[in-house]
Parts: C-alpha cells; sequence; structure tokens
C-alpha cells in the first residue's frame, strides 16, 4: 500500500521529471522578453526548467537528502530514456505521406539528443551541489531561515547549470559562440529572478506538508 507520504514524494518527482524533460524538448524556441526595463532573448525551456530546483528543495526540506538524491538519478535514468526514445524515433524512415516528414522531425528533434546529454550533465552537476549547499546551510542554521538556504542553495547551482549547458551547446554547434555571453548573462538573471520570485512558493508547500506531516522546523520524514 502505498503511503500518503510516498504518495506525495511521487507526485512531487513527477513534476520534476516532467520539468526536466519537457524543457529539453522545447529548448530551440526562443523568445523575447521586456522585464524590468531589459529586452532578454530566452529560450522557452528556461521557463520551466527552474521548477526542478523548486522541487528539489522542497523534497531535501521535507524528505530529506536522501530522498533528494533519488529523485535527480530517476530524473537522469528519464532522460536517459528518452534519449533513447528520440534516436529510435530519428532512426526510423518516414513515409512519404507522413504528416512529419524527416527533415521536419530531424530539425525539431535533431538538436534534442545534444540537448538532454548537455542538460544532464549540467543538471547532474548542479542539482547535486544544489542538495548539499541546501543541507549545509539547514544544518548551519538549524532547520531556520528557509528563504537563505532556498536561495543560497537555487543562486549558485542555477549559475553553474546555465554555464554548464550553454558550453556543451556551443561547443556542440547547437548554439552559434556568439550568443554565448548574452544568452548566459541574460538566462542566469531571469534564473535568480524566478529563484526570488518562487521564496514564497516552497514556504507555502513546506508549511502545508510539515502541517499535514507534524513536522516541527528542521525536522524530515523518517
Amino acid at each position: 500500500m502505498i503511503t500518503q507520504n510516498n504518495r506525495i514524494y511521487i507526485i512531487l518527482v513527477s513534476i520534476f521529471i516532467t520539468s526536466l524533460i519537457v524543457s529539453n524538448l522545447i529548448f530551440q524556441k526562443f523568445f523575447h522578453l521586456n522585464l524590468l526595463g531589459f529586452n532578454l532573448e530566452l529560450s522557452v525551456g528556461i521557463i520551466f526548467y527552474p521548477i526542478t530546483f523548486l522541487v528539489t528543495d522542497v523534497v531535501s526540506e521535507i524528505f530529506g537528502k536522501h530522498k533528494a538524491n533519488q529523485m535527480v538519478i530517476a530524473g537522469i535514468l528519464s532522460s536517459i530514456f528518452c534519449l533513447l526514445i528520440i534516436f529510435l524515433a530519428n532512426y526510423l524512415d518516414a513515409t512519404n505521406w507522413s504528416p512529419v516528414n524527416n527533415e521536419t522531425f530531424n530539425l525539431v528533434f535533431g538538436n534534442t539528443a545534444l540537448a538532454v546529454g548537455a542538460s544532464m550533465f549540467a543538471y547532474l552537476c548542479a542539482q547535486l551541489i544544489d542538495i548539499r549547499i541546501y543541507h549545509f546551510w539547514k544544518k548551519l542554521t538549524k532547520g531556520k531561515y528557509l528563504w537563505l538556504r532556498n536561495n543560497l542553495s537555487t543562486i549558485p547551482s542555477q549559475f553553474l547549470d546555465t554555464f554548464l549547458i550553454l558550453l556543451l551547446l556551443c561547443l556542440g554547434d547547437a548554439i552559434p559562440w556568439d550568443k554565448f555571453f548574452n544568452l548566459f548573462i541574460q538566462g542566469f538573471f531571469f534564473k535568480i529572478l524566478i529563484a526570488i520570485i518562487d521564496t514564497p512558493i516552497i514556504y507555502l508547500c513546506v508549511f502545508y506538508l510539515r502541517k499535514k506531516f507534524n513536522l516541527k522546523v528542521g525536522e524530515e520524514l523518517a
């Protein structure tokens, strides 16, 4: 029988993996966003990717470091499976009446393998660092100042994630090198804003789950 805490954990893992994989599938579309007077060029994938860090921090806070690491590994395995599906779909020849021909499919998903590969490496490094930094601050502050560990773990891990994934995509010729600096600055700026904005959201999630499971501040589910 699935317990209530496991049911909630599975829901959080599902949100995490969906955000991770979909962000990689849609990354090739870029758009303009006017934010606080700045005209940003961003991948549509960057809108949903920060959700993964929010969920990681919620799981770390309530379920603990071990469960957060399990979720990260599940994300890696899901990404690899997604990669295999795309490789197989790309390998199979389209019929002459297929609504999506080989060229169109390759145009949309051709760089997905590179994106997923780059994202997996960047994501693994960033998420594992995020979890370690989060629990370092949690231990240091004795479970207090949730806003502090949320932001001090997310911001440096997002910096690393943004840098690594753009570097690998540029090395793979998926994105031209002359776009690297602007995309890095704008992407990281956007992620910092999202990290600050999602602070009230993590407070609401943690407050709800603590009340549901009758946990004290800093306490985790066994």
